[in-house]
């Protein structure tokens, strides 16, 4: 039986099993196999900082034209925009026509209206170089490794033969690092069906049930954006199938909704696209790992729709100039770049959102802010954060996979046999 259907079993009866215990009035019962999920969590985050290093410095070393470089590099941010824009502007047309903030009460949570502390660009551009590549590995400062990756990945092409015996070596510890996702993704039913049953289990139904239009309206425009963005892109764009690149990741789908982390999910998306959809591993272990840091369109969309769902709680009418306020932020929030001059704001690392689950509530404080929305009402996204996170997750994870194909196919670098060939088991 395939991976990913061994966790749509798992899933499944995660729920059916959770759902029982909690009507049974033995909620708390349900996390008991919590210590499960997270280590499978931990086990799928322990490969995130190798593989992110050996596979860059991998890719970088196999383009010894640097022109191929900064041309994958231009074409992957620009696509990354591009998408990211998509999405905040399907978030805004969903939870416009859904309206799923009606009839909501704001919370009083004593909020004086401060975004509290945020970087300078300064800090942001400085923070680029790592002082100690050791200790932002150590860190987990997914940013900062892929900069000291590409680096050295330059170096050993500017040091020619020298380099040879450390590009080699780097060949090798990739395929060793994927021979370990492999061995820790048959793991992945059971971490699932711990983390699920956990989830169930640590829910309010009353709570749940009160704040399900907003679930319902990101699910749906993640959905949007995954068929129509992503499968038109594919379609049109690179002329493939979306139907057979669907079925190519879905393992990796299955992991990060279920893991709510997208660069944990990583190693799992790098061996879909490689095995799955034909994608070089040049072109993986340069788009993906950037991916995880910079496109964030499943948080863009988190963003969009929580705001606007919070501006209906608070009786906000959200104008023109608001909404295009709102548009430049979250742009910039998902990608963690500084924002337009005038904001007077700096949004967080998107690293961060992409590494810890539910960890876009992070970025939200921002976002409010730059509309009036008051900070506090975010607590109303705790109860539901976690169910809203999943999709978020895959749907970035999906985002990146689809740039890779498109970046692959643009530079000859995609094998057309494997994309239409069936999915490796």
């Amino acid at each position: 039986m395939t991976l990913w259907k061994r966790i749509a079993i798992a899933f499944a009866l995660a729920v059916a099993i959770g759902t029982t215990m909690k009507a049974l009035g033995h909620g708390e019962a349900a996390t008991v196999l919590q210590p499960l999920g997270l280590l499978f969590i931990n086990a799928i985050k322990m490969l995130m900082v190798p593989i992110v290093f050996v596979t860059i410095v991998s890719g970088v070393t196999a383009l010894h034209d640097s022109s191929k470089l900064g041309r994958m590099g231009a074409k992957t941010i620009g696509l990354y925009l591009l998408t990211t824009a998509f999405a905040v502007t399907i978030g805004l047309v969903i939870a416009g026509l859904i309206e799923p903030g009606t009839g909501i009460t704001l919370p009083e949570t004593g909020d004086d209206g401060s975004a509290g502390a945020v970087l300078t660009v300064r800090d942001l551009l400085v923070g680029l170089i790592p002082a100690n590549p050791v200790k932002a590995m150590a860190e987990g400062n997914v940013l900062q490794i892929i900069v000291f990756a590409l680096l050295f990945g330059l170096a050993i092409n500017l040091a020619r033969d020298a380099g040879r015996p450390v590009r080699e070596f780097f060949d090798s510890a990739t395929q060793v690092m994927f021979k370990l996702v492999h061995l820790i993704m048959e793991t992945a039913p059971l971490g699932i069906f711990a983390l699920i049953l956990w989830v169930i289990g640590s829910l309010s139904a009353a709570e749940l049930f009160k704040l399900v239009w907003i679930v319902v309206a990101l699910y749906l425009a993640c959905i949007l954006q995954m068929v129509l963005v992503y499968g038109g892109f594919i379609a049109f764009l690179a002329r493939l199938s979306p139907v057979r690149f669907f079925r190519g990741i879905i393992d990796a789908q299955a992991v990060a909704f279920s893991t709510s982390t997208s660069a944990g999910t990583l190693p799992v998306t790098m061996a879909n696209v490689e095995d799955n959809l034909g994608v070089s591993k040049k072109v993986s272990g340069f788009v993906l790992p950037l991916g995880a840091t910079m496109n964030m369109d499943g948080t863009a969309l988190y963003q969009t729709v929580a705001t606007v769902f919070l501006a209906q709680v608070a009786g906000v009418d959200l104008g023109p100039g608001a909404l295009l306020m709102l548009i430049v932020t979250i742009l910039t929030a998902s990608i963690g770049t500084p924002s337009a001059p005038g904001l007077g704001i700096v949004v967080l690392s998107s690293i961060r959102a992409a590494s810890i689950p539910s960890a876009g509530l992070i970025i939200m404080p921002v976002v409010l802010s730059s509309v009036g929305l008051p900070l506090g009402a975010i607590a109303l996204f705790f109860p539901i954060d976690r169910i809203m996170d999943m999709m978020r997750t895959m749907t970035n994870i999906t985002g990146d996979s689809m740039v890779s194909v498109l970046v692959a196919k643009s530079e000859g670098e995609l094998d057309q046999a494997t994309f239409n060939a069936p999915p490796v088991e």
